[in-house]
């Protein structure tokens, strides 16, 4: 997955972590050598606190927390945790895209402008009306310019910015961060470019088109219902005393960084638990529906996590930071190769991943609360993979095989 803030410094380090702990477990599995692995990987990259769970058939089936959510206070990282999730954000503001959709407040395949407060049209090719299914497949034309975005982050609170003001300043002509350098010399639809603003803007359209906040919506319409007590957007709306500390690794060293928000919330600025998320991820594995609770229509749910193209009708990839999905649904993208499915998140002291096979008979969740260089992703990959034999294990046990 692109990394949302490209210019953060390079990670590596090699500092202890204790044990976590268990807080459910539904498979005499023996977990040891789990257990031994994951800190070890832990160890070696200098990841200060994990949680993970794994799902089959629909169900949790595990989960675990390791280390520290604050290593400075002593507080184990545990599955009920709280922290930002980055871009796996994308995935909800997803959904309320849908929830939109399916209540006809908006359509995946009309102008945006029609919605919008100003116009949002690419100057090289502004023929084409750019919909919510070209920002939802990044194949709006609408790419990230690095040191306007990465500018937005606001350190120690909430952005004081909102939204709809970012998005003008960036995409609307008179703007003051407007270039034709925000976009790309393409018609929508031809080109796929990950584009953490373009999604930004989808949520910005769903405020518009239902006439309610991102937050509130998510609240009223996904959160509530899925008994996510512990998930929220915004610093200010959430108990930040089960926030996770976040982290960041250099020259041998770990220190903890400042929590922070950015305008453009709903490419990444989603805060919830292992626990809380376990709940989406089986909702939308599951047709919209999670133990009774239905909050979108097996068709909505459907047509988000389906491919959107053809192998022989697929935009081109741009390169973007090794950003190289094969194929894509709505805010859901085929990783490893194009064996699994999901998404990925990284922001400074986060690191998380939500992926399932493409049968939706696996699912494995994990967070890291301490941001990684290229050195040591490869022990965080390595923790997944563990974790995924793990739920090979478990499925095969269920099953009788």
């Amino acid at each position: 997955m692109l990394p949302r803030f490209l210019g953060f410094i390079s990670l590596l380090c090699a500092a202890s972590v204790a044990l976590g702990h268990m807080t459910s477990s539904q498979s005499d599995i023996d977990s040891a050598a789990l257990d031994a692995t994951i800190r070890e990987r832990m160890e070696e990259a200098g990841i200060v606190g994990v949680g993970a769970a794994v799902i089959v058939d629909k169900q949790l089936v595990w989960s675990k927390g390791y280390g520290f959510a604050s290593r400075e206070k002593g507080t184990p990282f545990t599955t009920d945790t709280m922290m930002n999730i980055g871009s796996i954000s994308k995935t909800v503001t997803g959904v309320a895209m849908m929830r939109a959709v399916q209540d006809k407040k908006a359509s995946l395949d009309e102008d945006i402008n029609r919605f919008l407060p100003f116009r949002v049209v690419n100057p090289h090719t502004a023929s084409r009306a750019i919909t919510l299914r070209h920002l939802a497949t990044h194949t709006s034309g609408i790419q990230d310019r690095w040191p306007v975005y990465e500018a937005s982050y606001r350190f120690g609170g909430d952005s004081p910015q909102s939204l709809g003001d970012f998005l003008a300043g960036y995409l609307k002509s008179s703007g003051r961060a407007y270039s034709r350098d925000n976009f790309l010399v393409a018609q929508p639809g031809e080109q796929r470019s990950y584009s953490n603003i373009g999604a930004g803007l989808a949520g910005f359209v769903v405020e518009r088109a239902v006439g309610e906040k991102l937050n509130r919506y998510t609240n009223r319409h996904i959160f509530q219902p899925l008994k996510m007590k512990n998930t929220g957007w915004f610093l200010s709306e959430i108990k930040l005393a089960n926030h996770s500390q976040l982290y960041v690794a250099q020259g041998g060293i770990t220190f903890p960084i400042q929590n922070y928000g950015l305008p453009t919330y709903p490419d990444g600025g989603v805060r919830t638990s292992v626990s809380d998320l376990s709940k989406l991820f089986i909702t939308l594995l599951n047709g919209g529906e999670y133990q009774g609770t239905r909050i979108l229509d097996k068709e909505m749910a459907e047509e988000m996590l389906k491919f959107q193209f053809t192998e022989d009708k697929k935009p081109q990839n741009v390169e973007v930071s090794g950003d190289n999905a094969s194929n894509s649904g709505l805010f859901w993208t085929t990783k490893f190769n194009g064996t699994r499915m999901g998404h990925n998140g990284s922001d400074p002291g986060v690191r998380t991943m939500m992926l399932c096979s493409l049968d939706r008979k696996i699912g494995v969740i994990l967070f890291s609360n301490t941001s990684l260089g290229d050195e040591a992703m490869g022990s965080f990959v390595m923790i997944f993979e563990e974790l995924w034999k793990h739920a090979e294990a478990l499925r095969d046990s269920t099953s009788g095989s």
